[in-house]
């Protein structure tokens, strides 16, 4: 690597939690003393994704904006291969959304608070009565106008290769009943894979594909769901970041 970019890369390291505890303070200060609402507040963790990105050199290409209606609400549904998948769709994301994360990250003190304020949406992760119970709620959230980011695939790829989506992880578009958006997140592993801390400077594209409606899809046909959107996104990849023949990513859970 070479020194000036190796410097950038820990610049960026060291920054995240300076710039992360700034933009939580101020969204909560403007909540609290200035009652704005969850839309405005969104301009602090787009900002928060922004400076980071600059920090570490890093660009992103959004293609696919007019496929978008912006008064539509939305489950955006893409590939995950890297942190930067997150950084990239905040920053500069067209279209207004919130991010589903489980209820423990609610419970950190300051971190938790603010994402309360600016209206992210919890889920319990866990089996059972309480994980259906979190996932209507999030459904209702999502059917009342909040637009929302998941990765189906559960996890990030060690490869940088699309793998199968887990079916119950479409479930939350079908009960909320609102389109669900293909997204193409390319070049960010190779800017910074899984496991890595320091990223390197580039651009990632980020593809936005036709919306699929879910109105006629039941619980029952999530695998039918997670099949098509499955090939939906890989048409927004890269070859690189294509299945492997040996592993097509039909096998549901």
């Amino acid at each position: 690597m070479h020194p000036f970019q190796f410097l950038r890369s820990w610049l960026f390291l060291f920054s995240v939690p300076f710039v992360t505890c700034t933009v939580c303070i101020l969204a909560i200060i403007e909540t609290a003393i200035f009652k704005s609402s969850t839309v405005k507040t969104q301009r602090y963790p787009r900002s928060w994704a922004r400076i980071l990105l600059r920090i570490a050199g890093i660009r992103v290409r959004v293609t696919g904006m007019e496929n978008l209606d912006p008064k539509a609400t939305y489950v955006f549904a893409g590939n995950h291969t890297s942190q930067l998948d997150i950084y990239s769709f905040q920053a500069y994301s067209p279209h207004d959304f919130r991010w589903i994360a489980k209820k423990e990250l609610f419970n950190i003190p300051l971190f938790g608070l603010a994402m309360r304020t600016v209206g992210f949406i919890a889920i319990d992760r866990s089996r059972g009565r309480e994980a259906l119970k979190s996932l209507s709620q999030a459904a209702g959230r999502i059917s009342d106008g909040s637009s929302v980011l998941i990765f189906p695939e559960g996890t990030r790829s060690r490869d940088g290769r699309l793998h199968p989506f887990k079916a119950g992880a479409i479930l939350l578009a079908i009960k909320s009943g609102v389109p669900v958006v293909p997204i193409g997140f390319n070049n960010a592993s190779q800017l910074l894979p899984k496991g890595s801390l320091l990223p390197k400077s580039g651009e990632i594209v980020l593809r936005i594909g036709t919306p699929i409606p879910t109105t006629d899809y039941k619980s029952k046909d999530k695998q039918k769901l997670a099949l098509l959107l499955h090939d939906r996104v890989a048409q927004l990849l890269d070859e690189q970041h294509l299945p492997r023949e040996k592993d097509p990513g039909r096998k549901q859970s």
